[in-house]
């Protein structure tokens, strides 16, 4: 049976980290469901984008996930699949598809090595920041498949940081702290890939691996650190 696009994602991501232990494609919920846990949610949670969502719920030592994509999303990847080819028609889409599994996925391997203060503000900043440069990556691996020379141009880093980092809004948010949140963690994803970027394969490799293992002030002091405090 071929795979889906969501299961060869999260194999990369485990082949890079480590096994998450369950098929995330099993937290996958409906529309219906997902109303329901944005209520649950609170007031801040309608602000957030109603095309992809991870919810994460704590019950003593269990973590409950639930993973949800608009039907108008999974349309837009049926009808122009990555893995055939990335360009403007689905970057955005894929954006958000990577983005929420990763989400689960960190979740998850993090709820794993004991960490259970998943309401706490660091670590929602520590799944975004996390989420973003793995989406950065991965956006990359996909585009460099495509090319002859399996190498990603000037071009196409500048096109992939624009809908991944420019495009983003975070002075949209009414909710200061979402504000903060998305204002923050673009501004160090940003800066770390560029810096990915002047690495090596393993080397490269070697590093997002020590970075995953940070907590979220470890992984800002690294980011700051590396780049001479310019995190733009």
């Amino acid at each position: 049976m071929n795979e889906t696009l969501f299961s060869q994602i999260q194999k990369l991501f485990e082949r890079t980290y480590a096994q998450v232990g369950i098929n995330l494609e099993d937290c996958l919920i409906d529309r219906t469901r997902c109303a329901q846990l944005s209520l649950l949610a609170g007031k801040s949670a309608r602000e957030l984008s109603e095309l992809a969502r991870t919810f994460l719920r704590r019950a003593g030592d269990q973590l409950y996930v639930g993973i949800y994509y608009s039907r108008w999303l999974i349309e837009q990847l049926e009808q122009h699949d990555p893995r055939t080819g990335v360009g403007d028609r689905n970057i955005r889409s894929l954006i958000m598809f990577v983005e929420e599994l990763n989400h689960a996925l960190h979740a998850a391997l993090q709820f794993k090595s004991g960490l259970r203060e998943i309401a706490s503000e660091d670590f929602a900043r520590n799944l975004e920041l996390q989420a973003q440069v793995d989406t950065y990556l991965v956006l990359l691996l996909f585009i460099a498949f495509f090319r002859r020379t399996q190498r990603v141009s000037r071009m196409d880093r500048r096109w992939l940081r624009f809908h991944l980092f420019a495009r983003q809004c975070p002075e949209a948010f009414r909710d200061a702290n979402l504000r903060g949140r998305y204002l923050e963690t673009s501004q160090l994803a940003a800066s770390y890939t560029h810096y990915l970027d002047t690495l090596n394969g393993q080397r490269r490799l070697d590093e997002i691996r020590r970075f995953h293992s940070l907590d979220y002030g470890e992984k800002k002091a690294r980011i700051l650190a590396l780049t001479d405090g310019d995190a733009n």
